[in-house]
């Protein structure tokens, strides 16, 4: 299993496109999967039960050289994964697109970095982002968080000597994941992978 995957690349934007401007996400907006399946709380949940699991935990074989994962059965119908991340190694910036979720840190210690706000969904390649919606949090063992649709973040393992695993689990299971890159505060939409992309 490695990290490397296909992936669908997106136009990239035209030099000089204007960009807009994204407001900070409400309080009152919080986290749901939509009507039908699990809720980010039960998500929450199934990936702590499961990050507690020390035997399936260490069943994961580990790379040096790049991350690693191991399909489960998520509840509800859900996606979910465990997820071995080399020291030095994250995800850069992306988003699940309509699904929500969830993590856990099994062992070790991610940090992730996100926006306090909801990304208009369609038509736009590049945004400005405002001030005070960056967030960031550091996970050690045990500890996790669920988070809503169009959630964007990147989550990394920045330790220099020690691997990290980690369960996950969306709901519904992941249409695509989009992926973007970041200069100071501006966000550029950079391609888009789907499900057959990291089978």
């Amino acid at each position: 299993m490695s990290t490397s995957s296909l992936s669908t690349p997106m136009p990239t934007p035209a030099p000089g496109q204007a960009t807009t401007p994204v407001p900070a996400l409400r309080a009152s907006e919080s986290p749901d999967t939509g009507s039908g399946g699990p809720t980010v709380a039960e998500l929450l949940d199934f990936v702590r039960r499961t990050a507690d699991d020390a035997a399936l935990v260490a069943s994961l074989p580990l790379d040096p050289e790049g991350r690693t994962w191991l399909r489960l059965e998520g509840p509800g119908g859900s996606e979910a994964w465990l997820i071995g991340w080399p020291p030095g190694t994250g995800t850069g910036w992306h988003d699940h697109a309509e699904s929500a979720g969830a993590f856990t840190v099994a062992t070790g210690a991610l940090r992730e970095h996100s926006l306090a706000a909801r990304l208009p969904t369609d038509g736009w390649k590049s945004l400005e982002l405002h001030e005070g919606i960056d967030r960031t949090r550091e996970l050690r063992a045990g500890e996790g968080r669920g988070f809503g649709r169009h959630h964007v973040h990147e989550v990394l393992n920045e330790s220099e000597r020690a691997h990290a695993v980690s369960v996950h689990a969306y709901y519904p299971p992941l249409p695509q994941i989009r992926r973007y890159s970041r200069t100071g505060a501006t966000l550029r939409l950079e391609q888009t992978e789907r499900p057959e992309d990291w089978k």
